[in-house]
């Protein structure tokens, strides 16, 4: 007899990035595809849901004794792009290489699909009723904005997380390090996304008479003003929990460090300093104390030699929890002038509140299989789908612990070239993860 897959979760991963997923876009079908056929051949009913039959989404729910809110568990299989970039080895071709497995998705998010996927088959297999439905949900579209993944399911399908209060996605749970410490942030909330444009006038004209104070000089004083400015610092709850738990933890210069961006009259210098002296999280920890914008995409200009009236800049604008787009647009009138519009090209609201109840267990599990490594609550300046599935009042958690060795820095090629992952982090991470659905809701572990 076969070793069954939930015992084999390299050769699963393996398995998953030979699904050429890129998105755009996507073709998430085939890979769902096995998925939901490993899921019903363990003997687990599975329901498929897609906006477009190209991209499902996978949903099997394991029942349990109703003693606890529905836990859910939830991931995406398709990847960014590998265009311009050099890979040492086939991006798709899953290669394991001196125990690491490379490969696009192998850390975002294969590997973590790949975790939930065999937890919940092994608890399956082993006879066990959780205390609370556990919801396992695979979904395309992540890495596009989730419109036909989470987006479509928590919108279009919310009944199928019905009774869940809790999720467990991507986002947080890998190891870092400052100093000699190893942390592992385990995310429990994230930043918004806040897309927007505007237009910049002035006048246009032949390419041969000298114009001043134009549309393209307005741009260049624009984007000088963001490059050497910030938007105003806010210190919101999470960062109030996690900066002390870090500081705690921390040696010297660091710990203190992490005290002073506490104080908002000290927090840009502390950044500042901390940025040159080599120090690799102060840029995460600039986005978690601001709301941020970059210019990314600019449009204007037809022909070399006529002067344009217009020029459109995008911007990609990420607000706080607790914030709203109105509260960015307005910091940004404050730092430009009044005297530009902001056309809001998408915003994916949050919710403000943090639910900590499963913190307490998620922390216990991850240090009682790592005794040396420290577990602090923690932000992402970006986003997942967890933002969707909060707005059914389901507390995400970024939980996809990997115990990952110091003195390396995987966490540089997600969505870089060379992705790829310890075969010994993905099977910590498959163990923290069975172990939270065995004592999920057991003792008043919840």
């Amino acid at each position: 007899m076969s070793t069954p897959i939930y015992e084999r979760p390299t050769d699963l991963l393996r398995t998953l990035i030979r699904f050429d997923t890129t998105n755009p876009p996507g073709n998430e079908a085939e890979c769902i595809g096995y998925l939901n056929g490993l899921v019903q051949e363990a003997g687990l009913a599975t329901t498929l849901l897609a906006k477009d039959p190209n991209r499902p989404n996978l949903v099997a729910r394991l029942p349990g004794r109703g003693e606890a809110p529905g836990l859910v568990l939830q991931g995406h299989v398709d990847v960014v792009t590998t265009a311009n970039q050099t890979w040492q080895h086939d991006p798709f071709g899953a290669d394991l290489i001196d125990g690491l497995v490379w490969g696009r998705g192998s850390l975002d998010m294969k590997s973590g699909v790949t975790m939930m996927t065999c937890a919940v088959l092994r608890a399956l297999a082993e006879g066990r009723t959780p205390a609370g439905d556990i919801v396992l949900t695979i979904m395309s579209d992540e890495e596009a904005g989730s419109d036909y993944g989470a987006r479509f399911l928590t919108e279009e399908h919310p009944a199928q997380f019905e009774g869940a209060k809790f999720a467990i996605g991507e986002g947080g749970g890998s190891a870092q390090y400052l100093g000699d410490q190893r942390f592992y942030p385990l995310m429990v909330a994230e930043k918004q996304v806040c897309w927007l444009r505007t237009r910049l006038t002035g006048p246009g004209g032949h390419g041969s008479t000298p114009f001043r104070d134009g549309a393209m000089a307005r741009l260049g004083k624009l984007l000088t003003t963001l490059n050497s400015n910030r938007l105003p610092v806010h210190v919101t709850p999470v960062m109030e929990q996690m900066l002390p738990a870090l500081a705690e933890q921390a040696q010297g210069t660091l710990a203190e460090a992490a005290m002073a961006l506490l104080d908002p009259e000290r927090t840009d210098a502390t950044l500042d300093q901390m940025a040159a002296d080599g120090v690799p999280q102060a840029r995460s920890f600039d986005a978690l104390l601001h709301n941020t914008v970059n210019a990314t995409v600019v449009g204007g200009g037809i022909k070399t030699n006529v002067i344009p009236s217009e020029i459109v800049l995008e911007l990609d604008g990420r607000v706080l929890p607790g914030y709203t787009a109105d509260n960015i647009v307005s910091e940004l009138h404050d730092l430009l002038g009044d005297d530009l519009s902001f056309e809001i090209i998408r915003h994916d609201p949050g919710n403000a509140d943090v639910d900590m109840t499963l913190f307490p267990l998620l922390k216990s599990i991850v240090e009682e299989l790592d005794p040396a490594g420290v577990v602090i609550p923690s932000m992402v300046g970006g986003f997942t789908d967890g933002r969707m599935f909060s707005r059914l009042g389901i507390q995400n958690y970024g939980f996809l612990p990997m115990k990952l060795p110091a003195g390396t820095n995987f966490g540089a090629t997600v969505h870089a070239a060379d992705e790829r992952v310890p075969v010994e982090a993905l099977e910590f991470g498959l163990q923290a993860i069975s172990t939270v659905l065995e004592r999920y809701g057991t003792d008043g572990a919840l």
